[in-house]
C-alpha cells in the first residue's frame, strides 16, 4: 500500500511542478508521475546530504515539488541541446 501511496503523491507533486514550471514539451501521466517520484527522491537525498533532514526521514511536499522543478530545469537544458 505504501508503494501505491508514493505513486499517488508523486503524481500530485509532478502535476504541481509542471503547473509552476511547464517543460519544453507535454508529458503524459507516466512521465509526470516519474517526475514527481524522482523529484521527491532528489529532495530527500539532497536534504539529507545538507543536513536538513535526519537519516531515514523524507522530504516534505514543498521540497518534493522543488526537487521536481530542478529536474524539469535540467531536462529543459538537455532537451534544448538536441
Amino acid at each position: 500500500m505504501h508503494f501505491i501511496w508514493s505513486i499517488l503523491i508523486g503524481f500530485i507533486v509532478g502535476l504541481v511542478a509542471r503547473a509552476l514550471m511547464p517543460g519544453p514539451n507535454p508529458m503524459g501521466f507516466i512521465l509526470t508521475t516519474i517526475l514527481g517520484v524522482v523529484g521527491a527522491l532528489v529532495a530527500t537525498f539532497l536534504g539529507q546530504g545538507l543536513g536538513w533532514y535526519a537519516e531515514g526521514s523524507s522530504a516534505g511536499f514543498i521540497a518534493s515539488v522543488v526537487g521536481a522543478m530542478i529536474l524539469l530545469f535540467i531536462y529543459g537544458l538537455v532537451s534544448r541541446r538536441h
